[in-house]
């Protein structure tokens, strides 16, 4: 296959056919904005935000607005750029800001669950989706027929953010081969593909390669490794890592080594731990852990590269991966890794019947080792093939460490321990109910659970703030998101009712009003027709002129609106126990859900906001709800003239006459604790009169292919299980 065919085939096939993503009328987008926006301030300041946005529509609005049709015409997509730009020019770590992990579920097969089995398993199923990909032959996304765009799988692999003095830069090489892996803060790389993008190693073969990896870095001792762990650099602010490249490129063999790290097409990340219970896990892959031995970091956070994309294995085996998020969004990764582990479970089928097939179309390449094959020698012709230079042998990256080097260590080592202090991360497994009990009483399951974190959120602080959940818009050329605004009259009205006196009832109904208000907003934001791309579109023109910008940007609900208070994203699969990311804003929650059949499996984190309760009270509204709803569904499904009432006895069967004995849900996990209702969870504040909640509200609401230098040293492989 030709260089020049990299990204077509059918993978590709669809990309000129599809549409540009829309720019609805301005009336329809000031429309959504000003629903938007109700719920977060006074019926004074909504009156005055009202008055600006009609201002803007007569004046400024207009312009912008054709300014933007303009400028979109001869462009993929109108946000693409200010998208990557608003990203790219953030300078703060992307650690705890930017980057989002997945945890995967355990391996299919309990006998290859070791670390070094997983990670070979993982590795190999990665270069299988890789080389379909960069071959043509990986099916493109499609929603129930509809193709999706593939441009981001484009930016997935052999990429890397570099900082530099104007903001970060994305860099991508088509044509990478090699892997790089780190263990105890050290890396180590080497090829793993072949110039038709097939795997150079057998699973034998890259067993040895990891094993000598572990036998090499483990002479580190553990309270050594954070003194040369150049990994914590990629933690830093974005100008002072920027800086620190400058420094590390001035060395030849130190700018050789970054080249590697920048053109490999992952890394991977063997932990020489094993997290303790699923909160430390979540930490492990948002973050690493933080630990000190006498005041010497020695947690599994020196084992990062935050640049690029990273598998990450524990010592026990369990795995997930953690994603720079400037260049690619959720569903993109998620694909990746579901298919990832997909090809998994059908080795394990292979394993059992050995026709079985597998998910990936990649051969093992007639240069690879291991598994009983010869390399060829130079002058073999190899099915009519180039010769070509393949170095499977592990490499361990060595750097010059100056004195300005070592000290940039340290000082990174420092915040980034500060950050993980700073933050906290806690999960949830629900497993009373999940998406099959939901929709069979009527409710769309991601609304839901939207109206969960409404109500949980409501009930501890009294007030509803700007909420964001990503719909997906990749059905149009170059698409990423659209932001749906929780927060809307229909949620407000159920936030309010629910925690008041009103009967179940008249809560239940208030909740199918919200999710159906929730579901409609969802699906016209999944068609482009949302309001905060194209305003942030118009803005960023609005900032180019040089002109005074105009009033309804500065009006106090814009900010309002995009201070995303509870950032939340659904991104689910069979293949993952846990997604995650970290809060966007220092008083806000980040909180990544799956919603399984029979489950809920939930990750949050904040700055230190009391998470562990705000899930805690999760689960109570949850119970909650589930008993209100079951009830209502018993008493409006009951046949008639089947009981009746005895004075003596109670409710009795009409033909037998024997006392009825009703069961109920019970709010909590343990039916013991005497905690029946939200309202006992929620120590006594689960229920307000409604009129007391519409004042609070109100009072609170005013406040707010070329030759390569030899690079690295070479390991000595043994045979492995020797």
């Amino acid at each position: 296959m030709s260089n020049g065919k990299i990204y077509s085939g059918v993978t590709m096939a669809g990309q000129d056919k599809l549409p540009k993503l829309p720019i609805p009328p301005l009336e329809e987008t000031i429309k959504r904005y000003i629903r938007a926006t109700k719920g977060l301030q006074t019926a004074a300041a909504q009156a005055k935000t009202e008055e600006v946005a009609e201002e803007f529509m007569k004046k400024d609005g207009p312009e912008l607005h054709e300014k933007l049709k303009s400028y979109a015409a001869n462009r993929m997509s109108y946000i693409e750029e200010f998208w990557d730009e608003s990203y790219l020019n953030y300078e703060d770590p992307v650690v705890l800001s930017l980057n989002p992990f997945f945890i995967l579920q355990d391996d299919p097969t309990p006998a290859r669950g070791s670390q070094l089995i997983r990670a070979s398993s993982l590795v190999l199923s990665a270069l299988g989706f890789i080389h379909d990909l960069r071959t043509g032959q990986l099916p493109p996304d499609d929603v129930r027929g509809t193709p999706l765009d593939m441009f981001q799988y484009t930016r997935l692999f052999g990429t890397a953010r570099i900082p530099t003095d104007n903001g970060c830069r994305i860099q991508s090489d088509p044509e990478s081969r090699h892997i790089v892996v780190m263990r105890r803060g050290e890396f180590y790389w080497f090829d793993v593909l072949d110039s038709q993008h097939r795997p150079l190693l057998t699973e034998r073969s890259l067993l040895m390669n990891l094993e000598a990896i572990i036998a090499e870095s483990d002479k580190t001792p553990v309270n050594q490794v954070a003194q040369g762990a150049i990994g914590v650099l990629s933690t830093e602010n974005r100008k002072v890592w920027a800086s620190l490249r400058d420094k590390l490129n001035e060395d030849e063999d130190n700018g050789a080594s970054l080249e590697i790290m920048d053109k490999a097409l992952f890394v991977l990340c063997l932990d020489d731990t094993e997290p303790v219970g699923p909160d430390e896990l979540c930490e492990n892959m948002l973050c690493g852990t933080y630990k000190l031995d006498k005041g010497i970091q020695v947690g599994t956070c020196t084992n990062r590269y935050y640049d690029k994309l990273q598998i990450i294995v524990c010592a026990n085996g369990a795995a997930g991966v953690n994603f720079e998020h400037s260049g690619v969004d959720g569903h993109t990764v998620l694909r990746f890794v579901a298919d990832v582990y997909t090809n998994l479970i059908l080795l394990f089928a292979k394993s059992i019947n050995s026709h079985a097939g597998t998910l990936f179309k990649a051969k093992i390449s007639p240069y690879a080792t291991g598994g009983g094959k010869k390399a060829p020698t130079k002058g073999d012709a190899i099915e009519e093939e180039a010769e070509e230079e393949v170095d499977t042998t592990p490499k361990k990256l060595d750097w010059n460490m100056t004195p300005e080097l070592k000290m940039g260590v340290r000082f990174a080592e420092t915040r980034l321990s500060d950050l993980i202090c700073q933050n906290e991360v806690r999960s949830l497994e629900f497993e009373k109910y999940g998406k099959n009990f939901i929709t069979r009483h009527g409710f769309s399951p991601d609304a839901f659970v939207q109206m969960a974190f409404q109500a949980t959120y409501f009930s501890l602080y009294g007030r509803t703030d700007s909420t964001y959940e990503p719909a997906m818009t990749k059905a149009f050329l170059h698409g990423r998101t659209e932001s749906i605004r929780t927060v809307q009259p229909e949620s407000v009205k159920f936030v309010k009712t629910f925690c008041s006196d009103a009967p179940d009832k008249d809560k239940i109904a208030a909740l199918r009003d919200a999710c159906k208000a929730h579901t409609n907003i969802s699906r016209e934001c999944s068609k482009g027709l949302g309001q905060d791309r194209i305003l942030y579109a118009m803005y960023c023109l609005a900032t180019q002129d040089g002109q005074k910008l105009p009033a309804f940007f500065e009006d106090p609900a814009y900010s309002r609106l995009s201070h995303s208070t509870l950032s939340t994203s659904n991104c689910g699969n069979p293949s993952l126990r846990f997604f995650g990311f970290a809060a966007v804003v220092p008083d806000g929650f980040g909180i990544g859900y799956i919603i399984k059949d029979d489950g809920l499996s939930i990750c949050a984190s904040s700055k230190h906001l009391q998470t562990p309760r705000f899930l805690d009270t999760l689960r109570a509204y949850l119970m909650d709800a589930q008993r209100m709803i079951v009830n209502l569904h018993r008493e409006a499904n009951r046949r008639p003239n089947l009981t009746f009432v005895d004075h003596h006895q109670g409710e009795v069967d009409a033909k037998t006459g024997q006392p009825l004995k009703h069961t109920r849900v019970r709010s909590m996990t343990n039916p013991s604790n005497g905690i029946d209702s939200i309202d006992d969870m929620m120590g006594g504040y689960g229920f307000f009169g409604l009129e007391d909640v519409e004042k609070v509200l109100d009072r609170e609401s005013g406040a707010r292919q070329v030759a390569r230098p030899p690079v690295g040293t070479r390991l000595h492989l043994s045979n492995y299980g020797e």
